[in-house]
């Protein structure tokens, strides 16, 4: 990712997409003689058919419960799915869809750092093998760990969480026994924190069919992370020196400079890291956590309208979550870690189907004018004659053939413009991608 605005919808092929998915909810519309907004598909219903954390939580749309008061939520809000929570009491101040399952790109390797972190003392020192860096992606986020040279396992954590590396996370992985291993152990402690939406099948976030987690699962290995002082030390780290390779002349080890790619972490007051993503498929994603006043907040975004927005929404969703703390009553809570058995309590998610993952989310607010007649009337007409059921057949035709075409791809929601945040910390739009991110049509 070289710019902040790199998304599909900018492609041909992400234009073609978007033109498809409004026309099939141009033509559905009549067909459903329904508000629209009540006609776009939830999350998935969670195992068990009970919702993790509070019943609200698995409800359409925005959940907040002001009292007097309360300010009001920053406006022009774009993810897919976003929460925000009380770290300390858990209790979650508002909402929006925290259970739609979504792919989750970098923003896994939290989890990956719950599990494997307690496991190796920081200034262990590893030998990388050729076979560590094997089975890496094309287009994956690196670092630049080398094969044959020695690594402290500290280094190897500052290559992860600064810089996303999957090859850092590849050689963590086979020191605890192998990539398979620790999905597996990955999956356990998922079950552990709770977080039923989650499921693992890569170490790293790389995009893979069926790799899913929710923006509340997301904040519950935030939280668990947290509370590891190594952890929460490698995820505030701004820059560092990693090493390099050996100097064949004076026979001394390198090192270059590598710096943290989220963008809150040193212009939002009180941030305290914690991890960003991105992917083709999963567009941004993004948990934060700041503290101010004793209080420490959590707030996580998935799949907002551009790159820099994640950042952005987060900024305005943590400013309101502080001034409206003590104002709002709670709409659900990040459930604590279970005790005393496996990661079995919590059933770890079936893979989602990509039309599923892909719905089209509802609007916060009514969307500006675009082109064919506006979703407000479409819902107010409730159009249910002959003609308009005949070319919502011509239109599941054509979808069905575009589908065929364009198998193992994840659909992309048409993108709103809406202004921006009102009283959100400013970060700069238009700043260029973090460094080592990874490019369009690449995977972290």
């Amino acid at each position: 990712m070289r710019s902040a605005d790199h998304l599909m919808c900018r492609t041909g092929s992400g234009r073609r997409a978007v033109a498809l998915a409004a026309a099939l909810v141009w033509c559905a519309a009549p067909l459903a003689a329904a508000p629209l907004a009540s006609a776009a598909p939830l999350a998935e219903p969670p195992p068990g058919g009970s919702v993790v954390g509070g019943e609200r939580l698995g409800q359409q749309g925005v959940q907040v419960t002001p009292t007097g008061g309360t300010p009001r939520l920053p406006t022009g809000l774009t993810g897919m799915s976003w929460l925000v929570a009380d770290a300390g009491t858990g209790n979650v101040l508002a909402a929006y869809n925290p259970h739609l399952r979504l792919p989750p790109a970098s923003t896994l390797k939290m989890l990956f750092a719950d599990t494997v972190l307690p496991k190796f003392d920081r200034s262990t020192v590893h030998r990388v093998t050729p076979s560590e860096l094997a089975g890496l992606g094309a287009g994956s986020s690196l670092v630049g760990v080398k094969e044959d040279l020695d690594y402290k396992v500290e280094d190897l954590w500052r290559g992860v969480f600064l810089s996303s590396g999957n090859d850092a996370v590849h050689v963590l992985a086979n020191m605890n026994g192998g990539i398979e291993q620790t999905v597996r152990q990955m999956q356990e402690r998922a079950g552990v924190l709770g977080a039923a939406d989650t499921h693992v099948v890569s170490p790293d976030g790389y995009d893979e069919d069926g790799q899913l987690t929710s923006a509340y699962d997301l904040t519950l290995f935030a939280r668990d992370g947290l509370r590891n002082p190594d952890f929460r030390s490698y995820c505030a780290t701004r820059d560092a020196q990693f090493p390099g390779a050996v100097d064949k002349n004076t026979g001394q080890r390198a090192t270059f400079g590598i710096q943290n790619t989220d963008r809150l972490l040193g212009k939002y007051p009180g941030l305290l890291g914690v991890k960003n993503g991105y992917t083709t498929n999963a567009g941004s994603t993004f948990v934060g956590a700041a503290e101010r006043d004793g209080r420490t907040l959590l707030v996580a975004v998935m799949h907002p309208a551009t790159y820099m927005k994640v950042y952005d929404e987060t900024a305005a969703l943590l400013d309101w979550g502080f001034a409206a703390a003590d104002k709002v009553a709670p709409v659900g809570v990040l459930v604590q870690p279970k005790t005393g058995g496996g990661g079995d309590a919590a059933a770890p998610a079936s893979p989602a189907s990509p039309a599923a993952v892909a719905a089209a989310k509802p609007a916060l607010e009514p969307p500006k004018k675009e082109a064919g007649p506006p979703r407000s009337e479409l819902a107010a007409q409730g159009v249910r004659n002959w003609s308009a059921v005949g070319a919502a057949v011509g239109c599941a035709v054509a979808a069905g053939l575009w589908v065929a075409a364009r198998r193992r791809r994840w659909s992309r929601r048409t993108v709103v413009a809406v202004p921006a945040t009102g009283g959100a910390t400013a970060l700069g739009a238009g700043e260029p991608g973090p460094a080592g991110a990874t490019a369009i049509g690449h995977r972290d």
